[in-house]
């Protein structure tokens, strides 16, 4: 029996937690753009860094903006009030990112493709998410 008690200790569930979870999918997206943007400044022309260094910020701009509106719906969602949100505002998230990433790249600021890969961030803080899940899941487990 107590087996079963010790299972459910603090480390496990904080691995499965929402919102620390939540907190270390931003704080690794924030660390592979700086990553991503200290590597390539020396190694790399200055368009590529700051190709890199605009995706990465606009993807962190992304991910809060998403999480705050996604957030609004389900609370007044939850507390029963008219649901206030547009399909137009979710929307125009991209449309300003698109607008940025080409005035840059029309002014000639960044590299195209850098700037893709600054806005993959969140695809390698997932992947890195993944992995600490998948190391949760082998080391908390029991013995059966």
């Amino acid at each position: 029996m107590s087996e079963i008690v010790d299972s459910v200790s603090g480390s496990a569930l904080r691995a499965t937690d929402p919102v620390a979870m939540e907190r270390r999918l931003f704080r690794t997206m924030c660390v592979t753009v700086a990553s991503a943007v200290l590597v390539s400044a020396p190694l790399w022309p200055w368009r590529v860094t700051t190709g890199l260094l605009l995706g990465g910020v606009l993807s962190l701009f992304n991910h809060h903006w998403l999480r705050t509106s996604l957030g609004a719906v389900f609370s007044t969602a939850e507390s029963g009030r008219k649901v206030k949100f547009n399909a137009a505002r979710y929307v125009l998230r991209y449309f300003i990112i698109a607008g940025v990433v080409g005035l840059a790249y029309t002014l000639n600021l960044v590299s195209i493709v850098a700037t893709l890969l600054g806005l993959c961030s969140f695809v390698a803080a997932a992947m890195v998410e993944a992995f600490m899940q998948v190391y949760f899941a082998i080391v908390n487990r029991e013995e059966t």
